[in-house]
């Protein structure tokens, strides 16, 4: 756990937002019992909920590298070696996540633990999602429209930055519309964080033809419903150039930069700070392309 929640790493995004927008939103003026916990203008509750979203996370992430054994060849190292890292995988992504749980339940807030655990069930979701499908033999792509894509990406990679921004507000009795607002960042700014990864391959001016990209991607799913499901499998070979020349790019910039807007309009009803300020310059790195 002191190695993967290391303050010298630069991988804690979600840690950092959360405790950035506990910082924006500021003591609760109507709670005045527990302001003694405060440190920077920050609840040590909600320093705990920041790291339980990063152990969250990892965890997730370290079960991510359990590798399928059927499809291992013999170049790819002895089969005894594959299956120990395989149980130190789940293991060790075990104890990240039952050291959550723990730290979880002894912030003794059942609005905040029903907010993280749902989180968690959403991840387990969006990600067994993906792995069904891409164990699917030639399976090219889904076939399904942005507005599929944009629940999938919510379950897998906005739900628990979202749900941790919402209960961090929770913490600190904030009103119902706060929390909403928090929520709201949370979702919107990781979803644009989303297609900005996804249109790294066919903005940059210096990638190549062959720069690995996924066909689940949002400029995919937009070119294929502009084009068509049957002119999409016709040029799947080229797919790559055909997307950059159509309209699948510029529509997911256009996406891109329409979630950044609304994570930036829900950041309008937290007053002025640096840490607001910080959290605005999150948006506008990942919604200005060249």
């Amino acid at each position: 756990r002191g190695f993967v929640y290391d303050s010298r790493n630069n991988l804690q995004m979600r840690g950092l937002v959360v405790l950035l927008i506990s910082k924006a939103a500021g003591p609760n003026t109507t709670e005045l019992s527990f302001q003694h916990s405060m440190v920077s203008g920050i609840y040590s509750s909600q320093r705990s909920l920041a790291e339980i979203t990063e152990l969250i996370h990892t965890a997730f992430l370290v079960h991510r590298g359990i590798v399928n054994i059927g499809e291992l060849k013999s170049c790819d190292g002895p089969l005894k070696d594959m299956q120990f890292g395989n149980k130190m995988a789940v293991l060790s992504g075990d104890f990240l996540l039952a050291n959550a749980c723990t730290s979880l339940a002894q912030l003794q807030n059942t609005k905040v633990v029903e907010l993280i655990s749902s989180a968690i069930g959403d991840l387990v979701q969006g990600i067994y999602y993906e792995n069904s499908k891409s164990s699917e033999e030639n399976c090219l792509t889904d076939d399904i429209g942005i507005s599929t894509w944009k629940e999938q990406v919510f379950l897998s990679h906005s739900a628990l930055l979202a749900k941790s921004c919402q209960a961090a507000m929770e913490l600190a009795k904030h009103s119902a519309e706060i929390q909403d607002m928090a929520f709201q960042y949370g979702k919107h700014m990781s979803m644009s964080h989303k297609l900005h990864l996804d249109l790294q391959p066919f903005v940059k001016e210096n990638s190549s033809d062959t720069m690995a990209f996924s066909l689940n991607s949002a400029p995919a799913v937009l070119h294929q419903e502009f084009l068509g499901r049957e002119a999409w499998i016709k040029q799947i070979r080229e797919l790559q150039e055909a997307i950059r020349a159509g309209k699948g790019v510029t529509s997911a910039i256009d996406l891109c930069c329409c979630h950044g807007n609304r994570a930036l309009a829900a950041l309008e009803c937290f007053p002025p700070s640096e840490a607001r300020d910080a959290l605005a310059n999150i948006v506008y790195a990942v919604t200005r392309f060249p």
